[in-house]
């Protein structure tokens, strides 16, 4: 008995040791931790699993006054740094902070503000540029559409329209109703600003969200609200201005649009990073700072960090979990990924801040998962 026991351990230890120096297959593929889905999310399959791309404000130079401020790459290097990630979603969602237009004079009234005015012109063949970067749908509901006018705005419609990639937000174009992979989508933008879809209005957003939510089904609803600059990081619960212009009260927005039935809201506009929150077990992300911004707005400090969200979603749009994937920007070297995570400390702190059950969780790799 006492040899047949000493049979059974040596073969269990030379298991063991056998499947200690087991080696990959050659052609096994190797995946970086910043695509792995949190463990929340990876008892669901494929799919039923919806994953989405977002980041906040892209912006790749601009050629007004004078091509002085274009990226001597024809920004074709812009996103390289997160291509990847860009591109490994269903859905890909940014802001496009400005208009592609090759050429045309500034809307009149821009050079008539007080503050000195940023105007932001990117060539046409930029499209393509954001096109083979991965994404699908963009908000041109911003306080820099109509920096060239009717013209900045028709041109912007027409080369998006050609490169395929959806767009919303426009009084003229409000909504965007698109399929996916046998998922039919509804995407909806919102802003305080002329010439487009207003953030203010709460029951006419919510009427435009109830509508699409009858064709879709998911709808993503997109904000450009708050106010601007690094003493606004925080959601205030309350109206917020920027001068003497009223950019919204972005919670009440928020929350307005999920009872409305959107699945998914995200917003941009602070030029800084804000908190996120579960609120009906659907995800809104409060503001995700400046993506992209070639030497467009300040990058100093908390204005240069941003994250690239990647958000999971069953198909009735309830959230799974998420990842913050951290980025930084600098004049000099552009977007780059943060290996000091900065902005995935920055949203954790602002989020347990501003939202004491904010019925999510952040871990300190940027694994976002529900909490009830």
């Amino acid at each position: 008995m006492r040899t047949f026991y000493l049979l059974i351990t040596l073969v269990f230890l030379c298991g063991c040791h056998y499947n200690s120096n087991l080696k990959k297959p050659r052609n096994a593929v190797s995946v970086s931790q910043d695509t792995l889905k949190p463990a929340s999310v990876t008892s669901a399959t494929n799919t039923d699993t919806i994953t989405i791309a977002a980041v906040g404000d892209i912006m790749l130079g601009t050629s007004y006054p004078n091509n002085g401020t274009l990226p001597p790459d024809g920004a074709k290097h812009s996103f390289d740094e997160v291509k990847d990630e860009l591109r490994n979603a269903d859905i890909t969602f940014g802001n496009l902070e400005g208009v592609l237009l090759d050429s045309g004079a500034a809307a009149p009234y821009k050079l008539k503000l007080r503050s000195k005015p940023y105007l932001f012109r990117m060539p046409e063949k930029y499209a393509e540029v954001l096109k083979d970067a991965g994404f699908d749908i963009l908000s041109v509901a911003n306080n820099h559409v109509s920096d060239f006018g009717v013209a900045g705005r028709k041109s912007t419609m027409q080369v998006l329209d050609s490169t395929g990639i959806k767009y919303a937000g426009l009084l003229k174009a409000p909504t965007s109703v698109f399929t996916v992979n046998g998922v039919k989508y509804g995407f909806c933008a919102f802003s305080p600003n002329s010439n487009v879809v207003p953030l203010l209005d709460l029951k006419n957003a919510a009427a435009i969200i109830k509508d699409l939510k009858t064709q879709a089904d998911v709808v993503i609803v997109s904000f450009h609200g708050g106010s601007e600059g690094t003493q606004h990081e925080h959601v205030p619960f309350a109206k917020e201005s920027f001068f003497t212009e009223n950019r919204g009260d972005v919670h009440a927005f928020a929350h307005n649009a999920i009872d409305a039935g959107a699945d998914l809201v995200l917003g941009h506009g602070p030029h800084v990073t804000r908190a996120i929150e579960r609120y009906n077990n659907r995800f809104i992300a409060y503001s995700m700072g400046n993506f992209c911004t070639y030497r467009g707005v300040s990058v100093s400090g908390v204005c240069g960090i941003a994250p690239l969200l990647k958000i999971y979603i069953n198909k009735k749009g309830e959230f799974l979990g998420g990842k913050i994937i951290p980025t930084k920007q600098t004049h000099h070297r552009g977007l780059e990924r943060d290996t000091m995570n900065k902005v995935i400390k920055r949203i954790k702190f602002l989020t347990q801040t501003d939202f004491p059950r904010p019925g999510l969780n952040i871990a300190d790799n940027g694994d976002i998962s529900p909490v009830d």
